[in-house]
């Protein structure tokens, strides 16, 4: 199906939003007015500037508080529309939007609503002009998708039409199925946004928290059946009101936005991109580091051990059970020390999680593969970090582990394997990329996201969103919050699995690792909420260990110092705990602060 957007959805100058919208992919574009009057560019310019950025204008708006109203004021509506037919002519665009009146002129008269849009109708179709008429959620008197279609049908003129609006009709707790009562052909126009579920004003909602299907909590798709259900043609078109989306790139959002529209349409079931090959573990995570010193200082103290080089990189490979950390070299540039800068996942199908990521516009990235190399292919997340699709000792498919050799080594000196595997990876998110990282891991990975979490933060808010796969071989919390600092508080980390985390602990501490030292007020209050056994308590709070339990489970969790922008965490999870702690991630964040107010 075509797609449309806003231009209030993007932000920039009229120029860049015309722009952003052709680079993404959008066939059409809605001028909201705003746009046009702060343009430079006359009306036959802006249309010349789409034509050649291969969009058609779908739709002009909005008009407001047209109808219902005293005929002195009527009067005055014509002449301002006849100026604004006008000014289409001249775009070029034959679809105009009028929203329901929130004037409080506005009468409560359905008779006189429909014969002042009959009569708007017929001066719009001496222009070639259609008028699709909305119900906004906070209309005066007419704020459902039913009432208006009853004041269209009553008008009955042909130039006269609804418009759908998913945030008006779901915010309100509309129920989408009787739109199928409404014939195609007299459904002009529909929009698309969702927004999270929020307990507040419909219009600050509206105004300030829309963002994309798939992003929030409305079924944005369940309503688009509905629709395609009535014979509808027209473009899926996006209108967007969000704060974040008005200060971000417009490039990056366009392209956020036209994924969702691929997602919503897969959902829906008209359109059928490669379908998600969901990866199953980690086969990988990759630092990026100018000084391979410290980083191989801690991880020496977990228990890894460097096991292979690659062969023409100057990248080491560290093991432990199934958890594989490259510490790669090739930084020397870098200014903010050792950074997470890929990930490996174990993938099914490698070829097919890619052809589905680059359906799903996900940056592809380009490597330079030396004879012999292993066939990786690599894709960028919102956030930068290189997502690689690969298999580790499954032929017949290629192993990445090929492109390294061994190294001699020794088993570590206990002979004791305190890591199993990662448990999940904490990555850090630009502010502008938050709801766009959780859509692309959901849509592009075909993971699943759980609900959004806040965190409190010495220093502001910290938002949290975990994405998994259905067996929990792949966790990722995603975060953002204030601007990374030095002290690693909203830094990324990886999270290690092993079966006993005090054992771990101790053999850390005792191996020269430095663990993150947890306020005593902590494990007092740890000790009024929970029993222990005799002395487990006591060995939390000696070794920084902070606790949580749900109904599936215990979870034990304690955290290395930072290096860069890096940090460790060991984890001991019981089978059936879902979390990761959340309840514990103010005081850790609290004492990453301290720790690093403490240095000198």
């Amino acid at each position: 199906m075509r797609t449309s957007i806003a231009t209030v959805s993007l932000s920039g100058s009229l120029t860049e939003k015309l722009t952003a919208a052709s680079r993404a992919g959008f066939d059409g574009v809605e001028i909201f007015e705003n746009d046009l009057l702060a343009s430079p560019l006359t009306p036959e310019e802006i249309r010349a500037r789409c034509a050649d950025l291969g969009l058609s204008i779908d739709l002009y708006q909005p008009m407001r508080d047209i109808e219902a109203v005293p005929a002195g004021e009527f009067a005055r509506n014509l002449r301002r529309a006849r100026h604004k037919f006008e000014l289409m002519r001249r775009l070029g665009t034959d679809t105009v939007l009028v929203c329901s009146s929130v004037s409080p002129a506005a009468m409560d008269d359905d008779a006189l609503a429909a014969a002042q849009l009959s009569e708007l109708a017929d001066l719009a179709r001496d222009f070639g002009i259609r008028v699709a008429y909305e119900a906004l959620a906070w209309g005066r008197h007419v704020n459902t998708y039913e009432h208006a279609w009853r004041i269209v049908e009553a008008a009955g003129h042909p130039a006269l039409g609804t418009c759908l609006d998913s945030f008006h009709i779901l915010s309100r707790g509309g129920d989408p199925k009787g739109i199928e009562d409404i014939p195609g052909e007299k459904i002009f126009f529909l929009q698309l946004a969702d927004a999270p579920r929020l307990a507040m004003d419909v219009l600050q909602w509206s105004r300030h928290y829309r963002c994309f299907p798939g992003q929030g909590g409305f079924d944005v798709a369940g309503l688009l059946g509905h629709v395609l259900r009535t014979g509808y043609d027209g473009p899926l078109s996006l209108e967007v009101f969000n704060d974040v989306f008005r200060q971000a790139e417009a490039g990056p959002t366009a392209v956020d936005a036209q994924r969702s529209l691929l997602l919503l349409q897969e959902a829906a079931g008209v359109a059928e991109p490669p379908a998600p090959v969901v990866p199953t573990g980690v086969a990988f995570t990759e630092l990026l580091t100018p000084d391979a010193e410290p980083v191989a200082a801690v991880l020496g103290a977990l228990g890894f051990v460097r096991t292979a080089r690659h062969r023409g990189k100057p990248v080491d490979l560290w093991e432990q059970g199934q958890a594989r950390i490259l510490v790669n070299t090739g930084a020397a540039g870098r200014r903010d020390g050792t950074a997470l800068a890929a990930v490996g996942l174990e993938s099914p199908d490698p070829a097919g999680a890619a052809r589905r990521a680059e359906a799903l516009l996900a940056p592809v990235l380009p490597r330079r593969r030396a004879p012999g190399d292993a066939p990786l292919e690599a894709v960028a997340a919102p956030d930068g970090t290189e997502l690689f699709f690969c298999a580790t000792n499954r032929p017949p498919l290629p192993d990445w582990r090929a492109d390294f050799a061994d190294v001699p080594h020794a088993p570590p000196a206990d002979g004791v394997t305190r890591v199993t595997r990662v448990d999940h990876l904490a990555l850090t998110q630009p502010w502008h990329h938050f709801d766009e990282a959780a859509l692309f891991h959901r849509g592009v990975l075909g993971l699943d996201a759980q609900e959004s979490v806040d965190v409190a933060d010495p220093y502001g808010l910290l938002r949290s969103r975990a994405v998994t796969g259905a067996d929990g071989g792949v966790r990722i919390a995603l975060t953002v919050g204030a601007a990374p600092t030095e002290d690693g508080a909203h830094a990324q980390h990886i999270a290690l699995a092993t079966d006993d985390v005090v054992t771990a602990a101790r053999r850390f501490r005792a191996a020269g690792g430095r663990l993150l030292p947890i306020p005593a007020n902590y494990h007092d209050d740890l000790a009024a909420r929970h029993e222990f056994a005799d002395g487990e308590l006591e060995a939390y709070r000696d070794l920084g260990i902070l606790y949580d339990r749900d109904a599936g489970g215990a979870f034990r969790h304690c955290y290395t110092a930072t290096v860069g922008r890096v940090f460790f965490e060991l984890v001991q999870r019981d089978p059936g705990y879902r979390g990761y702690g959340a309840p514990n991630a103010p005081v850790r964040l609290a004492a990453q602060h301290t720790q690093r107010s403490d240095r000198p």
